[in-house]
């Protein structure tokens, strides 16, 4: 069995705790207007039909780097659009010693994505918006089937990080970051909610691939926008990290 993988990225700080190896898969569900990887939405694209235990040396490699806190995160793209082939790996890596997270929308929920879930440490969930209709806006997806995992992850005491792209105009309505707040708010596994600015960093990428960005002329977020979302944040949840 293989992984199709887009890249990696080694001793990366903004994926899960501590210094980690980052795997970016190949193939997203998700049609988010904001993509910084658009290169990785194809379930073929250019990637390399990767060996699991390439990955597996890879990580044991860096383990020496990962400390206590460090370890490996799937990301992409989508990662359980891969999740069968994710689960043998992920077994390999727990007996390597190694911490595992999984950056997913949420969105994508089979026997394969649960045995997944029941294995890695830690799920880092990106909720695009809560309001159904601006996450359809940005994402051309429901939010349903997202929120359905964050209630298994809090059911099965499955600690997990929620993470929230900040874009002007489309997810910073303190209405909406409200009803996320009291959704979210008393949930026990919910252990960091991260807000993600929003960047333009990946524009190049759609220009290359003769796409159309979408957003264009939606600037980054100011300092004071990024504050405002902070301090509303704070009032549902302890901790919040502007990342």
């Amino acid at each position: 069995m293989k992984l199709n993988v887009h890249s990696y990225e080694s001793l990366g700080t903004f994926d899960g705790p501590g210094l980690r190896l980052v795997v970016f898969l190949q193939g997203c569900n998700f049609r988010c207007l904001y993509c910084a990887n658009p290169d990785t939405i194809d379930l073929k694209g250019e990637s390399k039909a990767t060996d699991l235990e390439h990955i597996v040396e890879q990580a044991v490699s860096q383990k020496p780097f990962f400390g206590k806190r460090g370890g490996i995160t799937f990301s992409g793209g989508e990662p359980t659009v891969q999740a069968q082939a994710l689960i043998p790996l992920c077994k390999r890596l727990k007996e390597e010693g190694i911490h595992i997270c999984i950056d997913t929308n949420g969105s994508i929920w089979n026997e394969w994505v649960e045995e997944l879930f029941s294995i890695v440490d830690l799920v880092l969930l990106d909720v695009k918006e809560h309001n159904p209709a601006q996450h359809l806006l940005l994402t051309e997806r429901s939010n349903e089937q997202t929120l359905r995992t964050a209630e298994w992850l809090e059911r099965n005491g499955k600690p997990f990080w929620l993470r929230y792209v900040l874009v002007p105009g489309y997810s910073d309505r303190e209405a909406d970051i409200r009803a996320l707040g009291e959704h979210f708010g008393n949930y026990k596994m919910l252990e960091r909610v991260e807000i993600l600015p929003y960047h333009t960093l990946g524009v190049h990428k759609y220009e290359a691939m003769g796409q159309e960005y979408k957003l264009k002329g939606v600037k980054e977020n100011t300092p004071e926008q990024l504050d405002t979302a902070r301090k509303l944040f704070e009032q549902y949840f302890k901790t919040v990290y502007v990342n």
